[in-house]
C-alpha cells in the first residue's frame, strides 16, 4: 500500500487548512501522530465509531472529494505532512489503517492510482 495521501486523517486537514482560519502545521500533526487518545479518536471518528470534533467532521465531509482529485489542490509542505500521517498509519497502527482503507477504498481503486503515480518510499 503506497502513499494514499488523500485517503486518512490529517491528509484531508491538509487541504482543510487551505481555509482561512484553520491551523494545520507540522506541530499539530505531531502533536496528533504522538497523542495515541486523540489520534484513536480521529480514527473512530472516520470510522463512525464515535462522534467527531470540528476538523474531523470537516475531514468526513472532505475525503470523497480528497480521494478523487489526488490531492491535486496540496502544496508541497501539505503533501509531505499527508505522506509522513500515511507512512506512521501504515506502521504504527496497521489494523485501523487497514480498515481505513476498507471504509474509503473498498474496491482498491485510489491505491492503485496512487500506487502507480508515486514510486515507493526505501
Amino acid at each position: 500500500m503506497k502513499v494514499i495521501s488523500v485517503l486518512v486523517l490529517l491528509a484531508g486537514l491538509a487541504i482543510a487548512a487551505e481555509r482561512p482560519g484553520e491551523n494545520l502545521n507540522i506541530d499539530h500533526v505531531n502533536y496528533v501522530l504522538n497523542n495515541q487518545r486523540l489520534l484513536t479518536n480521529y480514527i473512530k471518528c472516520l470510522l463512525d465509531e464515535r462522534p467527531c470534533t470540528g476538523e474531523v467532521r470537516e475531514l468526513k465531509k472532505l475525503l470523497p472529494e480528497l480521494l478523487k482529485n489526488g490531492c491535486n489542490k496540496c502544496d508541497t509542505s501539505k503533501r509531505a505532512i499527508a505522506e509522513k500521517v500515511v507512512r506512521h498509519l501504515q506502521t504504527k497502527r496497521k489494523q485501523e489503517w487497514a480498515t481505513l482503507l476498507a471504509k474509503y477504498d473498498p474496491k482498491g481503486e485510489y491505491q492503485k492510482r496512487y500506487n502507480s503515480a508515486q514510486a515507493p518510499h526505501a
